[in-house]
């Protein structure tokens, strides 16, 4: 498949895979999709030895040195159209999130009407109704101002980029209750009775919704929490962040390299089971705030609490553990001398979510007061250089002889520690 997009790729028109109306065959979408296509089978042909020009396929270091030079300008042109692609993307989607939460009313109405047949329509039913017509409105507003950056779910939209947890946790619990007020409201503005209303005005007693009403607040606060903790991290250089292209659904239960996490899927999976039997009390009780049970509710604050320790345990700062001469089958065994490859062996090299050859490019190595590009070394799937754990740069010739410190600066911008080798002449 990738091979067929890349030799057909100069068939793309005017527009040529750089326009970002979204609804021609050849926006922003198909232009990353033929820039991947056309980087995969270049990286590919790279890795079995084709594509090389004849001057520089006599060196091993020449031609690794402009495979990587040629990878990283294709694998740039493939950033630039997944930016686009993200940013088209954002401001379609606000029209489909509106949709969502239309068609979420049409539901409500649907299950109103069923479950009424026999039982009869209540004023319960009209208010309810009437808080989701409310609270779509006023969504659909939100979504409209912020059409731009995603429209409604701009709120939980983190500085990376994607799709926050702790944010989406929060804003469903917000929009419940809000939503569960608005009932209230409804039905005290249509309760006539003097009695009736009492029974209303009490239903929003803290002693009713305790358990709501805490752990709203403690979902609220954790929100506010996680992203000061983690903007503190990275700042601090131990926690190493990439911004994405775009956000996307898998976010809320993955990590940034896409990998589930226990503490955020157990962190939705719990808050979505408590919002569910909430909402069911809600129905059954019309007339008060939903009475969650103090023991779902401390199930949910465990579950928080988790999150919460999650984000402090993950990251850490790369570190250099060792720094070897690379030896090839067939080499002497040698000091390191200028020109020679140096493998350098740790942990933490490759930030999550840096897998992609434009981040990888990036990767800096400090020897002395020269900094060396790692170089991209591809092997048929992926790279075999840079690795997480291991990466091979050439000492440059401009290294002075004697003992020099050797440091790692990733694509998230954070530096490792100093390692001291010795270059001999």
């Amino acid at each position: 498949m990738a091979v067929q997009e890349a030799r057909h790729g100069s068939d793309t028109g005017v527009h040529g895979g750089g326009c970002t109306c979204g609804d021609c065959p050849h926006g922003a979408r198909e232009g990353h999709r033929r820039a991947v296509a056309a980087f995969l089978l270049k990286r590919d042909e790279f890795a079995a030895g084709q594509g090389l020009p004849a001057a520089v396929a006599h060196s091993a270091s020449a031609s690794r040195q402009w495979v990587s030079e040629e990878l990283t300008q294709s694998a740039e042109l493939v950033a630039e159209r997944g930016r686009a692609e993200g940013e088209s993307w954002l401001a379609r989607v606000w029209w489909r999130t509106a949709c969502t939460v239309w068609a979420g009313v049409v539901v409500l109405l649907l299950v109103q009407a069923l479950t009424a047949i026999g039982a009869g329509w209540t004023s319960a039913r009209t208010a309810g109704l009437l808080a989701a017509l409310l609270t779509a409105s006023a969504l659909t507003a939100a979504s409209w101002f912020h059409r731009a950056r995603g429209g409604a779910l701009a709120p939980v939209i983190g500085e990376d980029n994607r799709l926050s947890t702790s944010r989406a946790v929060a804003v469903a619990w917000v929009l419940f209750v809000a939503y569960a007020v608005l009932v209230l409201v409804g039905r005290l503005a249509a309760a006539s009775d003097h009695t009736e209303r009492d029974t209303l005005i009490d239903g929003l007693e803290l002693a009713r919704g305790a358990g709501v009403v805490t752990v709203l607040a403690v979902v609220c606060g954790i929100a506010v929490l996680v992203r000061r903790v983690v903007g503190l991290r990275v700042l601090g250089q131990r926690l190493q962040k990439v911004r994405a292209d775009r956000p996307r659904a898998a976010d809320l239960l993955t990590d940034d390299a896409g990998r589930g996490t226990f503490a955020d899927i157990q962190y939705v999976v719990i808050s979505a089971v408590a919002l569910l039997f909430a909402a069911v009390r809600l129905a059954r009780r019309p007339d008060q705030l939903p009475d969650l049970p103090w023991g779902l509710a401390i199930l949910v604050l465990i579950s928080a609490a988790t999150y919460v320790a999650g984000k402090y345990a993950e990251g850490g700062r790369p570190v250099i553990l060792s720094v070897v001469r690379a030896r090839e089958a067939g080499d002497l065994d040698g000091p390191i001398r200028t020109g020679d490859d140096i493998e350098i062996r740790g942990a933490g090299f490759v930030p999550p979510g840096a897998q992609s050859a434009e981040r990888l490019s990036r990767m800096t190595v400090r020897v002395g007061t020269v900094h060396v590009h790692v170089p991209l070394v591809p092997v048929t799937g992926g790279f075999s250089n840079p690795t997480d754990a291991v990466l091979t740069v050439p000492v440059p010739a401009d290294v002075e002889p004697g003992r020099v410190e050797v440091q790692v600066i990733t694509a998230a911008g954070v530096e490792t520690n100093r390692y001291a080798i010795d270059v001999t002449d």
